[in-house]
């Protein structure tokens, strides 16, 4: 399974708009990283590129934006900025609310720049020193010491489907469930509508596309991804997977 550029470019449109030769990048590594990590059918690479185009906003926002409004900040944290005044010093400055918001959790030093160095980046949107770290034992990259790596063509598509299979949602997908995929990315169903119509796009464009008749390369031994037949339920979360989806779906509000 390979995605054509020209494909790509009238789905993500703008998807250069942030980083230079994004799409051309990420085309070029499909056909390898599909084959790597055992998406070798249409549907399977639908569900993946549907959740990558909504968590990364296709392609234009592939670095979480933090410049709120205090206003806003209230909304997103009602328990860190319960007042205007609390909110206020953090208004439109996004490296010191990275900080605030983000340090001493999901493995960022408190007192560091941890928070703003490990914000929101790259395909799925990874977060935090140890999602970083994680991914980085994944695909053998140093994202903890070069976090802008996640966002670098040649890495993007990569790193977007180590933490698309790390997560658990391969099966989900085999079994064609977009609510269990979302899951188990997302941590809930954050934004279940608009990952749908992307769904709906993805399967559409890539109807016709040739399956991978070439055995896919076993992914890392970090990553269990066993085949999962379609007649068979998904496995049990494990209690890393729980504590990963209770760190997506909290991350944004705690």
């Amino acid at each position: 399974m390979k995605i054509d550029e020209s494909l790509l470019r009238r789905l993500w449109p703008r998807g250069d708009r942030r980083v230079a030769g994004l799409i051309a990048g990420t085309a070029a590594a499909s056909e390898s990283v599909f084959v790597r990590f055992g998406i070798t059918t249409s549907t399977l690479a639908a569900h993946v590129m549907a959740q990558l185009s909504h968590e990364c906003g296709a392609g234009q926002e592939v670095v979480e934006n933090l410049d709120y409004t205090a206003a806003r900040m209230m909304q997103v944290w009602p328990s860190r900025f319960p007042t205007l005044a609390s909110a206020a010093p953090y208004a439109h400055d996004p490296r010191a609310l990275a900080n605030k918001v983000y340090n001493g959790r999901m493995g960022n030093r408190a007192g560091s720049d941890d928070g703003w160095s490990y914000r929101g980046r790259g395909a799925a949107q990874t977060t935090g020193r140890e999602g970083y770290a994680r991914l980085a034992a994944l695909t053998g990259l140093d994202l903890v010491n070069d976090p802008e790596l996640l966002i670098d063509p040649r890495y993007f598509l990569l790193c977007g489907v180590a933490d698309f299979v790390a997560c658990g949602c391969l099966p989900f997908a085999q079994a064609d469930d977009i609510v269990g995929v979302t899951r188990r990315l997302n941590g809930g169903t954050i934004g279940l509508a608009e990952r749908k119509a992307w769904l709906a796009s993805w399967k559409a464009a890539l109807a016709e596309a040739p399956v991978v008749t070439a055995s896919p390369q076993p992914p890392s031994p970090c990553i269990e991804a066993p085949a999962q037949p379609h007649n068979q339920p998904p496995p049990p979360l494990s209690r890393w997977s729980q504590f990963v989806a209770v760190l997506r779906a909290a991350f944004r509000r705690s």
